[in-house]
């Protein structure tokens, strides 16, 4: 298992664990992209890229806007718990929704 525990007991394609109100999912980040968008998963984890540099905190804050307005909660309701220098990072989301709904939310739009 890694420092993140991007190996952790899986729920939800190994990325996702919690219930409903408290949500971890585990991202595997790629700052510097052309734009912000989850492209699929890697070694358990949710491959996200984010089209902001991974300098001064502008990747993490990216990040959490990005999940926020992607799950319809406020940006508050997002909370970066691990990997704030790394590209593995640990993510809770405080949301209402169902392990279904939450990862249909996060993959729509994304690259097949």
């Amino acid at each position: 298992m890694s420092a993140h525990g991007c190996r952790a007991q899986p729920l939800l394609s190994g990325w996702l664990s919690g219930a409903p109100g408290a949500w971890r999912i585990r991202i595997a980040a790629q700052p510097g992209a052309a734009r912000s968008e989850v492209v699929g998963e890697h070694d358990g984890c949710l491959k996200l890229r984010v089209a902001a540099p991974p300098t001064d905190g502008r990747a993490n804050e990216a990040i959490v806007r990005f999940l926020a307005e992607r799950l319809g909660v406020p940006a508050r309701s997002v909370r970066l718990v691990a990997g704030h220098a790394a590209r593995r990072k640990l993510v809770e989301v405080a949301a209402s929704l169902e392990a279904g709904a939450l990862a249909a939310l996060l993959y729509q739009g994304a690259r097949p």
